[in-house]
């Protein structure tokens, strides 16, 4: 069976390429190989390079790990700060509903 690929919106297809232009530009700078960044980061080279190249399957734990280690940072926050906004996002989540539905269309009547 053939696997669906479902069409990303081109933000998000920019997005994922700048991200991983940024991050191999940092890994450059910082004068890393990519051999290097793939095992602290725990996966493999050519995950790395698809990660780079911008890849938008690309599982966001690994790229999110990359960054760390090339020093891409994601949020303007330090650490003791994302964990503050972590719990306040937390509270505010129980608060919203659990699920949405979407609202039905009522059928307008326009035979006059």
């Amino acid at each position: 069976m053939a696997k669906v690929r479902h069409p990303i919106s081109p933000y998000a297809a920019d997005a994922t390429m700048l991200l991983g232009q940024l991050l191999r530009k940092s890994r450059i700078e910082r004068k890393m190989s990519t051999l290097n960044v793939a095992e602290r980061a725990g996966i493999s080279r050519g995950l790395l390079r698809r990660i780079e190249a911008g890849d938008p399957r690309c599982t966001i734990g690994a790229v999110f790990e990359v960054a760390a280690i090339v020093g891409v940072k994601l949020f303007d926050a330090e650490r003791g700060a994302m964990s503050r906004a972590i719990e306040t996002n937390r509270e505010v989540m129980t608060l919203l509903p659990k699920a949405v539905r979407a609202r039905r269309m009522q059928e307008v009547k326009d035979d006059f």
